[in-house]
């Protein structure tokens, strides 16, 4: 919103500096964000004296004019027929840029040098009066700033309002609270309505089919109307906030609407059928043409106006090309109208169609003030129309609700700020922007809420007034009341904070990405259809079609990540994410939101350096991760298990294994199944993890067992069996563990082999066993039965056999 200082003080009084005015505003919670000098176009023009007029030997209509700039003697070519010897007009030097963008330099014109320009009205935009130089009465010293002399001094502020501020979309809004910042009233234009003749009603009449869109329509008649150009003082309104006139009528709209923030539409009556305007919804599908020319389809949810026959305006938005001010109009019917804000902004964004107007209907107008705006529109096109004025108004109002009063608490409202302010106080502020506040006794006050300020709709709202207006910077600074002792974080945030630190310390990266992802990404990671995780949330105002979803699992994402970082050449890569996954409830109506841990490595296993090579990880990588993650845990009885291959949906069959604790399933372990790396463009293997991170943190234990350093030497013997290719070697190593053996350390696979000269079907497993005791130094003979021992039970319960 662009409004002029000089135009301003029409309506108040403004004794501060420019640069005090706009913090003043600011801290009134209206931003001024640039303040101009509308004339510093003008600094370099200065009261030139022509001191000798001769004629141009190369033209006949320019003259070689010696103009005195206060600093010497100039030669400028000029082909005004008014300029002579004596005479003082605008010089503008090299170096000025005129309004309309030309930019003077030292020239040569049919071979005469010109460093200047003397100017006319028109070039320096301060009048319309192009026909010669404007010529400077009074008695001025050349040299002297043509702003100084002609006492031009205006700035245009840029205020960037809030949409809760409607009512500060025009000059007399922030008039209003210019005069509330300076302690006074603000005067808004008085004005009187020229004789009138004739009866509207007999000649024109409005209908509202669609009230609910628009609760109040109004409208006045002029005939006798001239169409011409407006009046400098208006066209330099207009100009000073960015404006561009087109001619008296619509011109007076557009002053009205800058002054009162009420848009306007004129109409030429004589192009309404049946000289009668129908407000209605559209038909489906209909069809349109706008001012700017464009052919429109509307739906059956926008507003139009129409005459007896078809569509003249898309209401509130823009007008009509049928029934638009031609410089022929005679006869001119005004709509001043309240439009349901909440039409006005669908109707604008689905045509794409952002005005003035609509910019302002979207965010609520004044219902009251738009016989005010109407009868000011009607005297002034009157006035600089030279027509007359039919009598009567058509005012067809159905709003069904009045004024609103709101109570507002005085100690509610100094306890919610952390004020210290009086009734009377907040009665004053209040009533400085034209509240009306009664006293009801008690400590609450009776507010009445102007009919401008549509914002107001409960009593915190008026806290916010009280706030602004005293200054949020006269609120005192306070701290809240803290306890010395701290709180004890959750559980799950220390667990979730032990996993981040323990997979940094394998070497992963965090990932962050956002809960919203694809709709097809259950399709791309090969999901059954009778997957809870492919029933979706779905986001009302999606940012984009790849975010329209909840995410209902996180290897999306981490997926999309690795795809990212090998496009820009990272092609090892260890991340993971922690994050919620949002599954749907059937008879709730929030989803259930489920903590879960995903992980992923591609590419090296590590780096290369001098005295190693450059090995690509693989799938005991990823497993030695999760691993070292539950040791580091404190999961004692992790397993694992493999996945039968019907049941692998983004992991490769074969390739993948079910993660247990306890015998309770934690997730899932494996390598990307290539049918998934080709969906994501991933050329490399990748291997990945996705485990419940709140079925960790509920196994997980923090306590420590001490063991004494042991005493006495450990001893070692190594067993092989050939089992089925079926049997997994970890169901082996627990078999041991689970036998009870108390003299059994610890026990490790560290060879598997198949091929000849293992039958087939069969696999040779081998794994050492160590042995140790607390309390003696172990003999063979004692380590041997045991072992024999713990070998015969293999074979019996797995049906294994010795190799040859």
């Amino acid at each position: 919103m662009k409004i002029s200082l000089n135009w301003l003080k029409e309506y108040v009084p403004i004794d501060m500096a420019v640069s005090d005015l706009a913090d003043a505003l600011t801290m009134a919670g209206l931003e001024v964000e640039a303040v101009e000098d509308r004339y510093a176009h003008l600094e370099t023009v200065v009261v030139g004296q022509v001191v000798e007029v001769l004629p141009h030997p190369n033209a006949d209509r320019l003259n070689l004019c010696r103009v005195d700039d206060g600093s010497g003697i100039v030669p400028v070519v000029c082909g005004a027929p008014n300029v002579t010897a004596g005479v003082s007009a605008p010089l503008a030097r090299v170096g000025t840029r005129l309004p309309d963008g030309t930019l003077l330099a030292k020239t040569v014109i049919r071979g005469e040098t010109s460093e200047g320009m003397l100017c006319s009205e028109i070039e320096l935009g301060l009048g319309l009066d192009g026909s010669g130089i404007m010529l400077l009465e009074g008695d001025f010293q050349p040299g002297l700033s043509l702003k100084s002399a002609l006492d031009l001094f205006d700035y245009t502020l840029e205020i960037g309002l809030t949409p809760n501020r409607p009512d500060c979309l025009s000059m007399m809004g922030v008039a209003r609270e210019i005069a509330a910042i300076q302690g006074i009233k603000m005067n808004p234009p008085v004005f009187s309505l020229p004789d009138t003749e004739g009866d509207i009603g007999a000649l024109a009449s409005v209908t509202i089919e669609a009230p609910d869109h628009c609760p109040r329509y109004a409208a006045r008649l002029l005939e006798g109307i001239t169409v011409a150009p407006s009046p400098y003082w208006l066209q330099d309104r207009l100009r000073s906030v960015g404006v561009r006139p087109i001619n008296n009528l619509v011109d007076v709209t557009n002053f009205v609407m800058l002054e009162t923030g009420q848009p306007l539409h004129a109409f030429d009556f004589d192009h309404l059928a049946g000289h009668r305007i129908v407000v209605r919804t559209a038909a489906d599908q209909e069809p349109f043409t706008t001012l700017d020319q464009k052919a429109r389809r509307l739906s059956d949810q926008m507003l139009m106006i129409c005459d007896g026959e078809k569509p003249v305006a898309v209401g509130g938005v823009m007008g009509g090309l049928n029934s638009e001010i031609e410089d022929s109009t005679t006869r001119v019917l005004i709509e001043s109208a309240c439009f349901d804000p909440i039409s006005i902004r669908k109707t604008s964004k689905a045509l794409g169609l952002n005005t003035d107007a609509s910019h302002r209907f979207e965010r609520g107008v004044d219902p009251d003030g738009t016989l005010f705006a109407l009868n000011r529109a009607a005297g002034l096109m009157a006035e600089l129309g030279q027509g007359r004025l039919v009598d009567g108004v058509i005012d067809e109002d159905c709003r069904k609700s009045g004024p609103l009063t709101l109570s507002l608490s005085v100690r509610g409202t100094n306890d919610l700020l952390g004020t210290d302010l009086d009734r009377d106080r907040m009665a004053f502020l209040l009533e400085s922007i034209e509240f009306t506040v009664q006293d009801k006794g008690g400590e609450a006050l009776e507010v009445r809420v102007p009919s401008f300020r549509v914002d107001i709709t409960r009593p915190q709202d008026l806290m916010e007034e009280v706030a602004r207006l005293s200054g949020y910077n006269q609120i005192p600074t306070t701290f809240p009341v803290l306890p010395a002792q701290g709180t004890t974080p959750s559980s799950m945030m220390v667990r979730r904070n032990q996993v981040r630190d323990i997979l940094c310390g394998f070497g992963f990266s965090e990932a962050v990405n956002y809960s919203f992802i694809s709709a097809d990404s259950s399709d791309r990671i090969q999901l059954d259809a009778d997957d809870p995780r492919r029933h979706h949330i779905a986001l009302l105002n999606p940012i984009s079609e790849e975010q329209s979803v909840m995410r209902t699992t996180l290897v999306p994402g981490i997926l999309e990540a690795v795809q990212r970082n090998i496009a820009r050449q990272q092609n090892s890569l260890r991340l993971f994410e922690i994050g919620k996954v949002f599954l749907p409830q059937s008879e709730a109506l929030l989803p259930l939101e489920k903590e879960m841990l995903v992980g992923i490595w591609t590419g090296r296993r590590a780096k290369a350096a001098w005295h190693t090579r450059e090995t690509a990880c693989d799938f005991f990588d990823i497993k030695g991760t999760v691993q070292g993650l539950a040791l580091a845990l404190g999961l004692t009885s992790l397993s694992f298990t493999a996945v039968p291959d019907g049941q692998c949906r983004y992991t490769r069959a074969g390739h993948t294994a079910q993660v247990l604790e306890g015998g309770r399933t934690l997730g899932i372990v494996g390598e990307v199944d290539p049918e998934v790396m080709n969906t994501y463009n991933l050329k490399q293997p990748a291997f990945i993890f996705e485990l419940d991170l709140e079925a960790i943190g509920r196994l997980a234990s923090d306590s420590k067992q001490m063991t004494p350093i042991p005493r006495f030497p450990s001893t070692a013997r190594d067993i092989t069996v050939i089992v089925d290719q079926t049997i997994e070697s970890g169901a082996l190593l627990n078999a041991v563990a689970q036998f009870g053996e108390k003299l059994v350390e610890d026990l490790y696979l560290f060879d598997v082999f198949a091929g000849d000269p293992i039958p087939a079907g069969k696999k040779s497993v081998s794994f050492r066993v160590v042995y140790r005791s607390a309390e003696r130094t172990l003999e063979d003979e004692t380590v041997n039965e045991i072992h024999h021992y713990l070998t015969h039970r293999l074979i019996t319960e797995f049906g294994a056999a010795l190799p040859v």
